[in-house]
């Protein structure tokens, strides 16, 4: 794991979050909650890929 993936998430939270605030303060809370949603899901999916490199490591690693 790189200190990389931790740079991205942190990035993509602080876009999604000011973007949010600012559709929040025009009125559309509906698009703020399915731009806060769609963040979460990219984040996730950040998150999935380096979980299933890790568990091919481990598989490698112990010959499973």
């Amino acid at each position: 794991m790189d200190i990389s993936l931790i740079l991205k998430i942190t990035g993509i939270g602080l876009l999604i979050s000011v973007a949010c605030q600012v559709l929040s303060k025009s009125g559309r809370d509906e698009q703020a909650t399915m731009l806060s949603i769609a963040g979460i899901i990219i984040a996730m999916i950040l998150i999935i890929t380096e979980l299933d490199n890790l568990f091919s490591i481990i598989s490698k690693v112990f010959g499973i």
